[in-house]
């Protein structure tokens, strides 16, 4: 059975697949061994740049060629790797061989044996997975989340002045706006984006336990912790991790999991948010020509991307935590435990990018019910209670929260005759009085 949308066994390979596809460049088996490539040979040009004795004598003209491997990296070349591999059943070293037999090719036999020089495979899978993290990031995680956030920014600014009827533990409380509602999410965002900013793409580079043994041994010389600091923040734009054993100790990668995580919740939240407003019909969603809400029932027109988001962020955020509480242990100077979660990273970047489009689409079905907006308030003018009662508060009248607490908690309809009958009994001055009038639900809405 060859692998199709259809018989996939996730769906963000099967039935999810055209709306991240991108991420294959990034998350695949193919893009993971691609990477590894790129690490191998520009670590080997770097190893030329010192330059060791043994490599003095390499051609910068042939870094082009060296560099064509990873950048020219086909199908064809991973299959040929992976075929290696079904021999050495060692992923990296099936690797150093690919690369070995392009030499041949190249002209470089003479120094192939400084392909993986002085490494073990984690210096490749702990540079070469951060750098493919680091490039979605740039590549397809922030230009999504910047399309969600600029369609928040919009709808704000679109809604300022829709006064709202605000809710808290599910009933009716003091006033608010609707712009001012969604630009809370904005706010949110924007803040952990921020703080998602300074987070560094770590990667350790040192050897078999991380001390440059092999390396020291051979050229004792050379400063292999500079080297290293070099090859990492300033060829492939990384932070190097020193001192570390093996592996990377994940740390700033589950700080990364960890703030990806607090950006989805916070989507969880406006979808769950929209969902309820849809609910109250405050919004209606544009219909669109063939589609179904219901099997049984033909008036539904269901909220479902705002589910489907939801859906999917959790999901996102159940692997992300795993990932950002698994990765950083690991026995003494390495078990093999980070392994095999390494190689689901791309699963919850699938998820979350599924929940942004969702999101996205069920913001873009929104239909403004003005009517209902308006109507809540009218039938809420109780809510004015504490705007009466702060005023009063100001002036110094007598127990103003109990005078309003006897009015507005009883069974009875409270509505604007009720108010202004109230008001009249008030002994304050008529000033006082028309600047009472004068609040209305609509309008006592803050700032």
């Amino acid at each position: 059975m060859s692998l199709s949308p259809l018989n996939a066994i996730s769906p963000i390979d099967g039935r999810y697949r055209s709306k991240v596809k991108e991420l294959a460049f990034y998350f695949s088996e193919e893009a993971l061994i691609k990477y590894r490539v790129l690490v191998e040979i520009e670590y080997f040009i770097a190893l030329c740049e010192i330059p060791l004795p043994q490599l003095k004598n390499v051609s910068k003209n042939s870094f082009n060629d060296l560099r064509a491997i990873y950048q020219k990296f086909s199908t064809e070349d991973a299959l040929a790797i992976k075929k290696i591999e079904s021999i050495t059943n060692h992923d990296v070293k099936a690797v150093e061989y690919f690369i070995k037999e392009k030499f041949d090719g190249l002209g470089l036999t003479p120094y192939k044996e400084f392909i993986h020089f002085g490494l073990t495979s984690q210096d490749i899978n702990n540079t070469a997975i951060p750098l493919s993290i680091k490039e979605a990031m740039e590549n397809v995680y922030i230009p999504e989340y910047m399309i969600v956030l600029e369609k928040l920014k919009q709808l704000s600014n679109d809604w300022a002045k829709i006064s709202m009827l605000a809710r808290t533990h599910g009933q009716p409380a003091s006033p608010t706006r609707l712009g001012k509602e969604i630009e809370v999410f904005v706010v949110r965002l924007t803040q952990q984006f921020a703080t998602l900013k300074n987070i560094p793409n770590a990667a350790k580079f040192g050897g078999a336990t991380g001390n440059f043994n092999a390396h020291y041994v051979a050229f004792p010389t050379i400063d292999w912790k500079a080297f290293g600091t070099n090859f990492l923040n300033d060829k492939l734009g990384l932070h190097h991790s020193f001192p570390t054993t093996q592996i990377e100790h994940y740390d700033h990668m589950a700080a990364l999991f960890d703030n990806l995580k607090r950006i989805n919740t916070i989507l969880i939240d406006l979808n769950r948010d929209i969902w309820a407003y849809v609910s109250m019909e405050y919004f209606k969603q544009r219909i669109k020509a063939g589609e179904v809400g219901s099997s049984a029932m033909p008036h539904k027109v269901n909220p479902i991307d705002f589910e489907n988001s939801e859906g999917n962020l959790g999901i996102a955020n159940a692997l992300f935590e795993h990932l950002s509480g698994k990765l950083p242990i690991s026995r003494l100077q390495r078990d093999l435990t980070d392994s095999t979660v390494l190689r689901n990273v791309g699963v919850p970047f699938g998820h979350t990018i599924i929940g942004f489009k969702s999101t996205l689409k069920g913001l873009d079905k929104l239909l403004l019910n003005e009517a209902k907006f308006e109507a809540d308030l009218e039938n809420n003018w109780a809510v004015v209670a504490e705007a009466i009662q702060t005023i009063l508060r100001r002036e110094g009248y007598p127990n103003p929260y109990e005078a309003l607490k006897g009015l507005t908690r009883t069974n009875e309809k409270i509505n604007q005759a009720s108010i202004a009958n109230f008001i009249e009994t008030l002994e304050v001055t008529n000033a006082i009085k028309k600047e009472l009038r004068r609040i209305t639900p609509s309008n006592y809405t803050g700032i």
